[in-house]
């Protein structure tokens, strides 16, 4: 992957890189034709590699991202969008089996409802993230997929815009998404989820979740309320069981009563004993496959569960609780380790390892076992 050192490599550069790419797009099926018309007035734009570079350097608190993600405006916006779409949005819900509240969620947050769709010039990100990015090959790969879109005509260069990262349209598919899973529901023959008219680009969010699991009447997950002394050696998504199991063990529901039977269930505590506990079902997975962030996931489920009408959260997420930097999620795992709570390896990821080392230490100090990997708990181990 080349890799520029000011301006005027950066320019000199990137040219040289397209003439060395059009050979690869020719060798994958790409026309000179279709090459030439995308690649006219293509750019280099370093806010793209900027972007990239400082992404996920800031994590936000959960309740800073909840109260954004299903703010009351939002939330409003969602709701007066189900009734102007109503009859779309049944037609997509009665051919895919997804719950039409979700699609529109993932809408709302995706592009606040099709108001912030991208503008940057598609060809032109995706080509500089490809020669100058930490992801070239991954994005070669979405910028072949993307001549691709135009060969087969369902957009024309000029409307091929999206945000800084490459992902289109009302829903933000990326290319080799759109290019699998993309429907044209108009049948006007072009899959334009580009157009002002949200057709297509809703059926299309559908049709990917149905691909991916969708349980039709099943929630993404329930809110819910843990006995005293809990043990929290049952949490994480690893530990399904039935709600009438949970429910053996005191886990009720916000209610009080017994959570539904929609099938097996994981019980997670996204910032540990101190905040929120849900019952999640296969369709959180499912959600997942959109955007595995556990904040995404919870988004998108509970704004589609307030523009349904049900009612807020009841517990409070934590005042300025925030995720670790992988940084820190490094430093996590080796202070673990060196103090004898083995995460069985360093790579800043948090998986059944590192949280059953967290319990461990939890237990040998006196702490809840939540296996929660919060700053304090860092700080507390430094």
């Amino acid at each position: 992957m080349a890799t520029a050192h000011g301006a005027g490599a950066q320019a000199g550069g990137f040219g040289n890189w397209i003439a060395g790419f059009r050979g690869r797009a020719r060798s994958a099926g790409i026309s000179d034709r279709t090459f030439d018309a995308a690649f006219a007035g293509a750019q280099y734009l370093p806010d793209s590699i900027a972007r990239d570079s400082n992404q996920a350097e800031f994590v936000k608190p959960l309740g800073d991202y909840m109260s954004t993600a299903a703010s009351d405006t939002r939330v409003a916006t969602g709701r007066g969008m189900t009734q102007q779409y109503a009859n779309l949005l049944g037609r997509i819900e009665a051919t895919y089996g997804v719950d039409a509240h979700v699609v529109t969620a993932i809408w709302g947050m995706e592009s606040n409802y099709g108001q912030r769709r991208g503008d940057t010039p598609l060809i032109s990100t995706l080509a500089t993230l490809a020669y100058d990015g930490r992801r070239g090959r991954f994005f070669e790969e979405q910028l072949v997929a993307a001549l691709g879109i135009l060969q087969r005509g369902d957009v024309a260069p000029r409307n091929m815009t999206g945000s800084w990262a490459g992902a289109m349209g009302h829903t933000q598919f990326i290319p080799t998404s759109y290019q699998a899973y993309a429907v044209d529901f108009t049948g006007d023959g072009r899959r334009d989820i580009w157009a002002d008219d949200p057709s297509d680009a809703l059926a299309s969010t559908a049709a990917y979740l149905r691909r991916f699991g969708w349980q039709q009447g099943q929630p993404w997950g329930v809110e819910v309320r843990l006995p005293r002394g809990f043990d929290f050696g049952q949490s994480g998504r690893a530990a399904r069981r039935s709600p009438a199991d949970w429910g053996q063990q005191g886990v009720r529901g916000v209610d009080g009563q017994m959570v539904p039977d929609y099938g097996e269930a994981a019980l997670i505590t996204p910032t540990g004993a101190g905040g929120p506990a849900f019952l999640v079902f296969r369709n959180y997975d499912v959600i997942g496959r959109y955007n595995n962030a556990q904040a995404y996931i919870i988004g998108v489920g509970h704004l589609g569960d307030r523009i349904r009408g049900l009612a807020p959260l009841q517990a409070a997420w934590p005042a300025g609780e925030r995720g670790l930097l992988r940084a820190e999620r490094v430093e996590l795992q080796q202070r673990l380790t060196s103090a004898g709570f083995s995460t069985q390896g360093v790579d800043g990821r948090i998986g059944p390892n590192s949280v059953a080392a967290i319990q461990s230490y939890q237990r040998s100090q006196g702490l809840t076992p939540d296996g929660y990997a919060s700053l304090r708990l860092l700080e507390r181990l430094r």
